[in-house]
């Protein structure tokens, strides 16, 4: 740092502001810096800079599993947000017979200066002990004083899509929930339930999917057995492509005779038969909220906060008027 700040003529705490993106740099110095930096081949040390800051510069991520779309999508949202920050990124999976406590365990090991834990795994936080002095940031819980969140807005999105197919003159919407447990899924059959019951409708029974396209398949089954079954809201796209399967095996036309609605605006959904309506949830946003929420823990001591991110029906081709 001292070479780099003789070549840069500058003073050291100076190169120091450069290398930790400090704002108070006007710009040509910082450029001055840079040069310096890149011609001398100087990289900051993350270890030197840990014994010296207290903080590694890395956070983690916990996660039930990655196989499934919004996990994954959370994942990437999540690491590019912590790489424009200059954090490096810890993953921690709870496989079979892994509790949370295991996890945070092993993140403490890696030194990690924080963490945000993804969707089906806040359920374990809301019911653990959280580890003293680790800032911690949850996707998808309910508002919590012991860490900050970021939420999705599933129940407005699911009354929005609701309100579209009841808009549309259909009697009633059937739905296809996700798992009992997970905090999406309540609050999307929360959105559901509370636009019919203000509509004076009462919610027909509750069929239950496991977030899969073949679970899907078989609620859509069962829904495309009964004629009176008309509009359909699934709570996510995968379950709603086995909808459509379902329904188009049994000869009944998607939305000629069967809306189909779901929940995500997967990269896909687009290029279904036919396009999926459906409600899009920002990844994007919701990984730059949460990495921006943990280092604002992390860097500024501040207080965890909630943040709620809408979530905005995306009308497409499985929708329609039903048939007369």
């Amino acid at each position: 740092m001292a070479d780099v700040a003789a070549l840069a003529g500058v003073s050291g705490q100076t190169v120091s502001r450069v290398v930790n993106d400090s704002p108070r740099v006007d710009p040509a110095t910082r450029s001055r810096v840079e040069q310096a930096m890149a011609r001398l081949g100087y990289r900051p040390h993350r270890a030197a800079r840990a014994l010296r800051t207290g903080r590694t510069q890395t956070i983690g991520l916990i996660a039930s599993t990655l196989a499934t779309v919004g996990n994954s999508r959370m994942l990437q949202a999540v690491a590019d947000a912590a790489a424009a920050r200059g954090y490096a990124l810890v993953v921690v999976t709870l496989g079979v017979g892994s509790d949370i406590a295991g996890a945070f365990d092993r993140l403490r090991d890696q030194g990690v200066d924080g963490a945000i834990v993804l969707n089906e795994a806040t359920d374990l936080v809301r019911d653990a002990d959280t580890p003293a002095g680790l800032a911690l940031v949850v996707v998808d819980s309910p508002s919590d004083d012991r860490f900050g969140v970021v939420a999705t807005d599933h129940a407005g999105g699911a009354r929005a899509a609701t309100e579209h197919l009841l808009g549309l003159g259909h009697a009633t919407v059937h739905h296809v929930a996700g798992p009992a447990g997970s905090f999406a899924a309540a609050e999307r059959e929360r959105g559901w339930r509370s636009a019919l019951e203000e509509a004076a409708i009462v919610p027909p029974a509750v069929m239950r999917g496991d977030w899969t396209a073949a679970s899907g398949h078989v609620a859509g089954v069962a829904l495309a057995e009964d004629a009176a079954v008309t509009a359909v809201f699934a709570a996510n796209d995968q379950m709603a492509l086995g909808v459509l399967r379902a329904v188009a095996d049994a000869g009944r036309g998607v939305p000629e005779v069967v809306s189909v609605v779901g929940f995500d605006d997967v990269a896909d959904a687009a290029d279904f038969r036919p396009p999926l309506t459906t409600v899009r949830q920002d990844f994007d946003a919701l990984g730059e909220r949460a990495l921006e929420r943990l280092v604002a823990e992390i860097e500024d001591r501040r207080d965890p906060a909630f943040d709620l991110i809408p979530a905005a029906l995306v009308l497409r081709a499985s929708t329609a008027s039903p048939a007369r």
